[in-house]
């Protein structure tokens, strides 16, 4: 049993109440499953709540709440665990976990689904594309749905529909204090602004209504791998080739130690490589001629862009970003791939040492950048590239020197920062939230704390507090 959790000693009458009218698990230091069920994604990340309350409905959620409000605890709020600074759990508090809340409506003549906050990605493809319908999504597929919107929401898709909170209709949200409200363009228009990209400020959402759209089942999709000695001749092939690209195709960039997958032949296993991965979501016809370029520069050695099942595609990174391994983040976004950061990423991703450090460099523009700046909190909609600098090992060892590298590769391309995606922070400080969202909403954000949390009872978050 952690020490910080014996510290913290819940009140025996009011933990009774709350056992009495909770459904779901409440799970305490002594429990079996305790440190099992306190794990999230990021394995570097280790603490302890106090309590875990392993909610099953909205009801559930209330109760959650009440109690650690009452108790004066802190509250971490787990839907898919995904945070990079681990922001899902918290030493000696309240744990109000959604990870039970499961339930997908998927209506295919509306086109339309509703989700609770507890589904990964992985679990609403699945539903969706059995009526050929996705909507915008993160690329790793236990990567919950929750924490991916509310922050904005990237995804293969986003060139050509928008963020993920671009398909938002709408959410349920259970406030401060406890009560339930309904947030949409016609209710409540101030807080659906700030959820769009606000991140889990203003209460927790208890399910979200979501726009869908045709898409695949067949995409043309997958990576394109060079010797990483050609990066610099990749890098700005890539660059003069998505310049007039159809908002169709979206692109990441990769430079990584090449893994043992079959796909990949053994003697690149453990070496330098670049890559860049399409996903074409549109005909498989225009797909093949829009990237046929990219698979003809140069020689290639390694490529697997071709069609394939959009659920597959989805899941193609998952190997890469698994459950429990250490990872670190830098991040920030670029306006263009100019000649000098070219230079600088190329020069960065040859010092790469861990074989299983892989960051990804996104491509931006499209339908993301024709949303109005003001019609949601979301910031950076007209940034090119986001760079996602991830350091990362299996375990503790070795995990220091490749954080050292993302922070050296980071401050090297600071002189090029235009904003930052939030569900991209670590823990940074004030002054790097204000920055992802901007002056002007930053301090609009604020307002809207003071009227839905003034006490900042949300607050282990990417937090705005509301002074």
């Amino acid at each position: 049993m952690s020490s910080v959790a014996e510290a913290i000693k819940l009140d025996e009458v009011a933990f009774r109440e709350l056992e009495g009218s909770f459904r779901g698990i409440l799970v305490r230091p002594d429990d079996p499953s305790y440190d099992e069920d306190r794990k999230v994604w990021n394995g570097s990340i280790d603490r302890s709540p106090a309590l875990i309350a392993r909610c099953t409905g909205v009801a559930d959620v209330v109760a959650a709440v009440k109690f650690a409000r009452a108790s004066g605890l802190p509250v971490a709020v787990r839907g898919g665990g995904h945070s990079f600074p681990g922001l899902s759990v918290c030493d000696g508090g309240v744990l109000i976990d959604l990870g039970l809340m499961k339930g997908i409506r998927v209506d295919p003549e509306a086109r339309t689904a509703r989700v609770q906050p507890g589904v990964l990605w992985a679990e609403l493809d699945h539903e969706t594309q059995a009526f050929g319908l996705a909507t915008t999504g993160g690329i790793v597929t236990h990567t919950g749905v929750a924490g991916l919107t509310l922050g904005g929401g990237i995804g293969w898709l986003h060139r050509k529909l928008g963020l993920t909170i671009d398909q938002l209709l709408g959410v349920d949200l259970i406030t401060a204090d406890g009560e339930f409200v309904r947030a949409n363009e016609s209710d409540n228009a101030d807080l659906f602004w700030g959820v769009r990209g606000g991140g889990g400020n203003f209460g927790i959402v208890t399910e979200f209504e979501f726009r869908l759209h045709p898409v695949g089942p067949t995409v043309v999709a997958g990576p394109v791998f060079w010797p990483m000695e050609e990066s610099p001749n990749v890098l700005r092939f890539y660059r003069d080739w998505i310049a007039e690209c159809p908002d169709e195709l979206m692109t990441l960039v990769m430079h990584r130690k090449a893994p043992p997958l079959p796909f990949v032949p053994a003697e690149l296993h453990g070496k330098l490589i670049v890559g860049v991965a399409c996903c074409y979501a549109g005909s498989v016809e225009d797909g093949e001629k829009v990237v046929r370029p990219l698979k003809e520069f140069g020689s290639p050695v390694v490529d697997v862009c071709v069609p394939k099942p959009y659920v597959a595609h989805q899941a193609m990174l998952d190997p890469s970003f698994p459950h429990h391994w250490w990872y670190y983040a830098r991040s920030c976004d670029v306006a263009e791939l100019t000649d000098e950061v070219i230079d600088i990423t190329v020069e960065h991703s040859m010092q790469i040492q861990s074989p299983v450090t892989s960051f990804p460099i996104w491509q931006l523009g499209g339908a993301v950048s024709r949303v109005g700046d003001d019609d949601t909190a979301f910031n950076g909609r007209h940034a090119g590239h986001s760079f996602n600098i991830l350091g990362v090992t299996q375990t503790a060892d070795g995990f220091g020197e490749e954080r050292e590298w993302a922070k050296r590769f980071w401050s090297a391309l600071e002189p090029h920062h235009t904003s930052v995606y939030v569900n991209f922070l670590m823990e940074e400080g004030e002054d790097r939230i204000r920055e992802a969202y901007g002056t002007e909403k930053y301090d609009r954000l604020k307002a809207l704390k003071r009227k839905y949390d003034p006490d900042n009872f949300f607050r282990l978050n990417q937090n705005i507090p509301p002074d």
